[in-house]
């Protein structure tokens, strides 16, 4: 029979060709192209696991580790591989293995630079018995580590949200002590998965352990779980005396998990940390953090410990991850959900903002003293010129407003400043323009005229004996007078407004035309005019 860590180190051997050979090993579930900032799920690859006879059926537990990169996630996971192969076994009280073994599994190695990209799962399902005789299947997650070179916010937060969203307890890795900044980071990932999730009327996320490596105050907290939730309760602490900021901070990680718990992890030892050759071999490791791996990993996975994944309540089988998998990563392929940005940019976003806000009043406030509310018509050369003014205002002081980001990130909100600047001065026109009294009453002018006109061209019709022509002009006058007591009661009554602006629009194209051929004749009579009289100057010459 295989020692734990001889089997986790035959499985390693396999991890490359784990697919084609059937052996256990890392297999990437969710791919990034990190050219494209963009997420494709191996469905294939998943289905292959999860979709086993044995287990497909069974309810799953996910066990996930995420957090920044190069902080260990992947050494830990190895960790309870060795674990979960001793109870395959029949359980080793020493399942941390031989001390000259190398640590084997998920590919981890020292260095500053990451080496798991997206997410993958070990391709071998443990079956585990719980105390009550039920078999769950438990599934071991490894995450990109955050906040690389290569990768964007977004990216960040859409591995972390889908391994948050997809596991029943997810392990967030930090390293010497929890920051603000790390529960900041927390509450975007959380909310950015909260964001994709269906309506929910519970909290959406079950255990989240916070796991601090290298702790270096067991003075103040001691190592292990109970010095880790001690430390936890300060740092989770609502107090009246903090901003308001911090304190939705730490209500929404407790509004997201249903658990949250925290362990204090020393540190590995300088070989592990500073030798290029260790290899993960327990003699190298310092013998404080092999006796709290003890605890830690049977804590985590101890069978009486195992908590199966649920979603909305229902717990959920290896066949319906899969699903829920395909489901949520389609989700972050599109472009329904908005894009995490850095603090940086969302600073300068909001800076930006609220200068043009502030721009925008400016322009405002002077127009409505110009010709806003109950101030007379103006005329429209005038209102134009005003705008002009006003909108250079506007503009300088957008320009001269201190604003994060640089000009050319600023030159896009000057560009909607302008467009709304002119939305604002067709407004002022068109409020300017219903002050005009002529515009006010142009409409019943028209068809009153051409009632007049029509009658009295009816009266000299029939006059003449044309009584055929004189009738056409009478149902003419009468069209126009319905047209007109139409007119009046729409205005009256506010109802059918779509006939009062076609009968407005048809008053509009008469006077035009009427402006037109009237215009025309004037400028045809004075070339005549000046055309006879340049006659009459050569002769006086």
């Amino acid at each position: 029979m295989l020692s734990p860590q001889r089997a986790v180190a035959a499985a390693s051997r396999g991890a490359g060709d784990a697919m084609e050979s059937s052996k256990p090993g890392p297999v990437q579930v969710v791919l990034v192209h990190k050219d494209q900032h963009s997420f494709e799920l191996e469905e294939k690859a998943l289905a292959s696991i999860l979709l086993q006879d044995h287990i497909r059926d069974l309810d799953v537990v996910v066990v996930s580790v995420a957090g920044a990169f190069r902080k260990g996630k992947s050494f830990i996971l190895d960790f309870m591989l060795r674990y979960l192969y001793s109870q395959k076994e029949g359980g080793h009280p020493n399942w941390l293995g031989d001390p000259e073994e190398p640590l084997t599994g998920f590919s981890w190695r020292g260095g500053s630079d990451p080496e798991t990209t997206g997410i993958q799962i070990w391709n071998e399902v443990f079956t585990v018995e719980k105390p009550g005789g039920k078999k769950v299947a438990v599934v071991l997650m490894d995450t990109q580590g955050a906040f690389d070179s290569q990768s964007t916010v977004k990216d960040c937060a859409t591995i972390f949200a889908l391994s948050t969203m997809t596991s029943s307890v997810q392990i967030y890795n930090l390293s010497q002590n929890i920051q603000e900044d790390d529960l900041q980071q927390l509450q975007l990932f959380t909310e950015y998965g909260r964001l994709a999730m269906d309506e929910i009327f519970q909290k959406p996320f079950q255990t989240l352990m916070f796991l601090i490596r290298d702790w270096s105050f067991p003075y103040e907290y001691s190592y292990g779980l109970q010095g880790g939730m001690a430390f936890l309760d300060k740092r989770l602490q609502v107090k009246e005396h903090q901003h308001e900021e911090i304190q939705n901070v730490r209500n929404h990680i407790h509004s997201c998990f249903s658990d949250v718990t925290c362990f204090l992890l020393p540190h590995p030892g300088l070989q592990v940390a500073t030798s290029p050759d260790f290899d993960g071999k327990l003699k190298d490791i310092a013998g404080e953090f092999k006796e709290q791996l003890q605890d830690l990993i049977p804590y985590i996975l101890n069978p009486s410990k195992l908590m199966e994944k649920e979603i909305n309540g229902s717990k959920v089988t290896c066949r319906g991850l899969l699903e829920y998998f395909k489901a949520y990563i389609k989700i972050y392929q599109g472009e329904d959900l908005p894009h995490p940005k850095s603090m940086l940019q969302a600073t300068a976003e909001a800076n930006n903002l609220a200068a043009a806000a502030s721009a925008k009043d400016i322009y405002y406030n002077n127009m409505e003293e110009v010709c806003g509310g109950e101030k007379p018509y103006l005329s429209p050369d005038i209102l134009e010129e005003k705008h002009c003014e006003f909108k250079q205002l506007a503009l300088d002081h957008f320009k001269k407003t201190k604003k994060m980001g640089g000009k050319d990130f600023s030159f896009r909100y000057q560009q909607e400043l302008e467009e709304e600047i002119k939305e604002l001065y067709e407004n002022f026109c068109k409020h300017n323009g219903s002050k005009n009294v002529f515009s006010t009453f142009r409409t019943p002018a028209v068809l009153f005229a051409g009632i007049v006109a029509l009658y009295i061209a009816s009266g000299l019709t029939g006059f003449v004996g044309l009584e055929v022509v004189a009738q056409l002009f009478n149902c003419m006058v009468g069209l126009l007078l319905i047209a007109l007591l139409t007119w009046g009661y729409i205005r009256y009554s506010g109802q059918y407004r779509e006939l009062g602006g076609a009968i407005d629009s048809g008053a509009a194209y008469v006077l035009e035309q009427a402006s037109s051929h009237i215009g025309n004749s004037t400028q045809a009579a004075v070339r005549d005019s000046a055309a006879e009289r340049q006659p009459v100057d050569k002769k006086a010459q």
